[in-house]
């Protein structure tokens, strides 16, 4: 069977089912702008001007764009209203789904728009250690600088993964019926690098 006749006989099962399509049920809006780190020039203390630029990539970071693929459990979430995912899936063992339903059986490598089936090459889970469904802002901030919860990074590669990363970068594209991640991968990374520079520092 091929991916488009896989991904159309699950669209033709969840109405079956009564389960409502993305496309039914989420309408994207234009995305927000994020703040320059210039803007946050104006914070004379240094570590404040830190707390301040993370803050503003919080704006991302907690958007429903990472946090679906970031959950607390091992079912991922969907839409803004962060629902468990439909049909029901597991992590497994590397993120990729279970030996009978891999994450790949229904996400190919880009978004299918007919069903609202969100796609990417690597379609997968973070890590549980990497989970940041209901974590406030400063607790994620002290996750990702830790590596032994951020994956085993240091922050360059941190900033590596938010700023290249093309999984990362499917937040600003996500396909009709989601609303994309504040700004744009690019102001993100600058956001992202500036407040390394400025020391790292998490708010409170």
């Amino acid at each position: 069977m091929t991916p488009a006749k896989r991904i159309a006989l699950l669209a033709a099962l969840m109405i079956a089912l009564g389960l409502p399509l993305l496309t039914e049920v989420y309408s994207a809006e234009p995305s927000a702008t994020l703040a320059s780190p210039e803007s946050f020039d104006g914070i004379s203390d240094t570590a404040a001007r830190s707390a301040a630029l993370f803050t503003e990539a919080g704006k991302v970071v907690t958007s429903p764009r990472c946090v679906n693929c970031h959950p607390a459990g091992d079912r991922p979430l969907q839409g803004e209203i962060q629902r468990l995912h439909q049909p029901p899936v597991a992590r497994g063992p590397d993120g990729f789904g279970t030996a009978s339903m891999r994450c790949a059986s229904c996400h190919q490598s880009a978004n299918y728009d007919a069903v609202g089936m969100p796609g990417h090459p690597h379609w997968h889970l973070a890590p549980r250690e990497m989970a940041w469904q209901d974590k406030t802002l400063d607790e994620i901030c002290a996750q990702i600088k830790d590596p032994a919860r951020n994956g085993g990074r240091s922050l360059q590669q941190i900033l590596t993964h938010m700023a290249t990363d093309t999984l990362v970068g499917w937040a600003w594209a996500p396909g009709f019926g989601r609303k994309p991640a504040p700004g744009t991968q690019q102001e993100l990374g600058a956001l992202i690098e500036a407040w390394m520079r400025t020391g790292a520092v998490c708010p409170t």
